[in-house]
C-alpha cells in the first residue's frame, strides 16, 4: 500500500488593481526608480485602497478563483488555513470569516502567522493535516494587506511591500506526487530587526503610540538583508542534501519575493538557472504571505507533473526554512 502524500492540486490569486510604481513613489519620499530597481528588482506593486477592505477580502477573492478553476464544491472544503501577518482585526479570526464568506460551511478554520514564511509554514501543517487521512480537502490561502503597516514617508519600508493573497488546495494523493521534505528553523532574537511593535499585547497601541508611527512596520535593512540572504540560501542546501537532490533534479525554485538579490544568491548557492527560477517580485514587490502562491499561480501554465519544486522563504521572528516538493498535475491553460 503506497503512502499518502499532500498533493498541491489547484491555485488561485488575486491583487488589486491600483498599481503604485515607482515612478509614483518618486513623488511621495526621496527615491527614484533606479535606485529601486537596482536595490531590489521591484517596478511596482499592487495597493488595496478601497476604505474598509482588508486582508479577509484578498484572502476570499484569490480563494473564489481557486474554487471557479477547480470546480470544487466549498462544501466539501474542510479545513481553510490564512496565512497572514495582516490579519482584519485582534481576536477575531481572518480564516472564520474567509471560510463563511466562501461558502466553505462544513470546515474549520484558523490564521497562522510567522510573517514571510506563513505560507511556508502553512504548507507543512496543511500538508500533515492531510497526510494524517482525517481530511482530504485543506485550502491554504496566503494574504496580506501590508500597505496597512506601512509609512509611506519611510523609504526603507515603502518601495518594498504590496498587498495580495494566493490560494492553493492540498489533497491527498497516492503516486509519492506532493509535498515531500521541509527543513524549517526560528530564531526569535531576531525580532527586534524586524517588526510592527504597537498593536499587540506587549505595546499596545495608545494615541501617543500612534501619533509616533509606532504601529508601522520598522526594518534594520542590513541586518535583515545579511540573515535572509545566509539563512534562505542555508535552507535551500540543507532540504537538498536531505533528500540526495543535486541541481539537475531541481526543476524550479519558488523563493520568497523580498529582494531580487536574496532570490539571486539562493539560487547561485544551489547553482540553479536562472531560467529555473520563478520572479515576479518586480511586479507586485513583497506580499509577504502571499509572495509563494502568487508564484505558483503565474507559473501554472510551465509547471508540469513531477516537476521538482524548492520553496524557500526568510521573515520577521526570524522564522524561514525550505521545503521540497513535487507538482502533481498538467495545467490545462
Amino acid at each position: 500500500m503506497s503512502k499518502t502524500s499532500a498533493a498541491i492540486t489547484a491555485v488561485g490569486a488575486y491583487v488589486p488593481e491600483y498599481v503604485l510604481t515607482n515612478q509614483i513613489l518618486e513623488t511621495m519620499v526621496d527615491t527614484n526608480d533606479e535606485w529601486i530597481t537596482s536595490r531590489t528588482g521591484i517596478k511596482e506593486r499592487r495597493i488595496l485602497k478601497e476604505e474598509g477592505k482588508g486582508t479577509s477580502y484578498l484572502a476570499i477573492k484569490a480563494a473564489q478563483d481557486l474554487i471557479s478553476k477547480k470546480g470544487i464544491d466549498p462544501k466539501d472544503i474542510e479545513l481553510v488555513i490564512v496565512a497572514t501577518a495582516t490579519p482584519d482585526m485582534k481576536a477575531a479570526s481572518t480564516a472564520s470569516f474567509t471560510a463563511s464568506e466562501i461558502g466553505a460551511v462544513n470546515a474549520f478554520s484558523f490564521d497562522l502567522d510567522a510573517a514571510c514564511s506563513s505560507f511556508l509554514y502553512g504548507m507543512s501543517v496543511a500538508s500533515s493535516y492531510i497526510e494524517s487521512g482525517r481530511y482530504k480537502n485543506v485550502l491554504l490561502i496566503g494574504a496580506d494587506k501590508m500597505s496597512s503597516l506601512i509609512n509611506y514617508k519611510d523609504r526603507a519600508t515603502c518601495i518594498i511591500f504590496g498587498d495580495g493573497a494566493g490560494a492553493v488546495l492540498f489533497e491527498p494523493n497516492e503516486e509519492n506526487l506532493g509535498f515531500q521534505n521541509e527543513y524549517l528553523r526560528s530564531d526569535g532574537t531576531g525580532r527586534e530587526f524586524l517588526q510592527a511593535k504597537h498593536g499587540g499585547s506587549s505595546f499596545p497601541s495608545t494615541p501617543e503610540t500612534m501619533e509616533a508611527g509606532g504601529h508601522y512596520a520598522f526594518q534594520e535593512g542590513r541586518t535583515v538583508f545579511k540573515n535572509a540572504v545566509f539563512n534562505m540560501a542555508d535552507a535551500a542546501v540543507k532540504i537538498l542534501e536531505r533528500n540526495n537532490l543535486t541541481n539537475d533534479d531541481v526543476d524550479w525554485l519558488a523563493a520568497h519575493q523580498a529582494n531580487k538579490r536574496i532570490i539571486d544568491a539562493t539560487a547561485q548557492r544551489i547553482n540553479l538557472e536562472e531560467e529555473k527560477v520563478m520572479i515576479n517580485i518586480h511586479k507586485y514587490g513583497n506580499t509577504t504571505s502571499a509572495t509563494l502562491p502568487l508564484l505558483l499561480n503565474d507559473y501554472e501554465s510551465q509547471l508540469k507533473k513531477g516537476d521538482n519544486i524548492i520553496f524557500a522563504a526568510f521573515g520577521g521572528g526570524f522564522n524561514w526554512g525550505a521545503i521540497y516538493l513535487k507538482w502533481a498535475y498538467n495545467s490545462e491553460n
